[in-house]
């Protein structure tokens, strides 16, 4: 077996995060496996793209001949899954491609693995780890004095996005109890910093704001969410990885509870320092409520004992120092901006927007 790890999804926002970090850090080579939906982005990858140590392959993880291909040519030591639909919008206006890749995505993936992973030498068996990334959403909605969301939380997804993460979550589960297949599921609040899709809310209310227009917020923008600089999620990545204990979860959260409002409003904040705009005036007048979403669950928060416990993991940003970043970058990568803001985005926008 080579050292090698196949990245499933390494072209989105998070995955692309794992590998800028993982490339200069850790000596396995790479395999970014990719289908480049609207969110895949291989401009985020340019760092490394002529890298020994990197690779990218074009596919589709339900294509389970593009995947056995790939095991009986590479033999990964390890799978890191990010592939995923992950917006909730757009699960709600459509949610058969979340089924799709999250769930009959998931399941191919996992039945391609059991047979590579099965037909191993022993050695290479116990060596073997598939790290299945999930989401804090699975475990639905907390009221404003429940606590955190721990490992041993029940499942309780609200919406066609969670509910297909869900699903995929305990499919591996499943496969582990079932057939043995190691692996460690991490469930990670919300995710925040350089080369995030701007149809989530920081990047959406940094490039409307910097453009001028709405920023369009919620319902009352009392919805609080544990926010998680994705550096910092990586590396709780990485670290599960190495050390996570077979047919554990680990909870990874930021420890930073906020508000919408309040994180509309710091991101204003910001943009007053870093860009201010011509008139002088802030750009919190740009905030403008529209209709809540269906469904949208009210609180999130995580419980990161557990892995702060066993494998000694820890944020290291802060907040404030993460948003300041993040701020910072999307002010600095106007040709990322303009090539990801195409005309597809903005039928997007209009769709999920122009009727609130």
């Amino acid at each position: 077996m080579e050292d090698l790890i196949l990245v499933t999804g390494g072209a989105g926002f998070i995955g692309s995060n794992f590998i800028l970090q993982w490339i200069p850090s850790e000596s396995s080579r790479l395999l970014n496996l990719d289908k480049l939906t609207y969110a895949g982005n291989l401009n985020n990858l340019s760092a490394v793209a002529g890298h020994p140590r990197y690779r990218f392959e074009p596919g589709d993880i339900v294509d389970r001949k593009c995947l056995r291909g790939l095991f009986q040519h590479q033999q990964p030591r390890a799978i890191v899954h990010f592939a995923a639909e992950s917006h909730v919008d757009r699960s709600i206006h459509g949610p058969d491609d979340f089924i799709h890749t999250n769930v009959n995505g998931t399941f191919n993936l996992l039945e391609e693995t059991r047979a590579y992973w099965t037909g191993l030498a022993e050695a290479d068996r116990t060596r073997f780890r598939f790290l299945h990334v999930s989401t804090d959403e699975v475990y639905g909605s907390l009221g404003p004095d429940d606590p955190a969301f721990s490992e041993t939380t029940p499942y309780a997804p609200n919406s066609p996005y969670s509910a297909s993460k869900a699903a995929s979550d305990h499919l591996v589960r499943a496969y582990h109890h079932t057939y043995g297949l190691p692996v460690v599921t991490t469930n990670c609040s919300n995710n925040y910093g350089p080369c995030q899709f701007p149809e989530k809310l920081i990047p959406l209310m940094i490039l409307n704001a910097c453009a001028g227009k709405p920023l369009p917020v919620y319902g009352d923008g009392e919805n609080v969410r544990d926010w998680l600089y994705v550096e910092d999620h990586c590396r709780a990545l990485r670290t599960v990885l190495a050390d996570g204990r077979v047919g554990e979860t680990y909870n990874i959260g930021g420890r930073s509870e906020r508000k919408n409002l309040e994180i509309v409003g710091d991101i204003c904040r910001l943009l007053d320092e870093l860009h201010p705009n011509d008139s002088g005036a802030s750009y919190s007048r740009l905030v403008t409520f529209v209709k809540d979403r269906p469904g949208h669950d009210r609180r999130y928060a995580m419980d990161t004992r557990k892995i702060e416990r066993e494998l000694r993991w820890q944020p290291q940003e802060t907040f404030e120092s993460g948003l300041r970043k993040t701020v910072s970058w999307y002010l600095e990568h106007q040709d990322w901006v303009h090539d990801v803001t195409s005309g597809s985005y903005r039928q997007w926008m209009a769709k999920n927007y122009a009727q609130r």
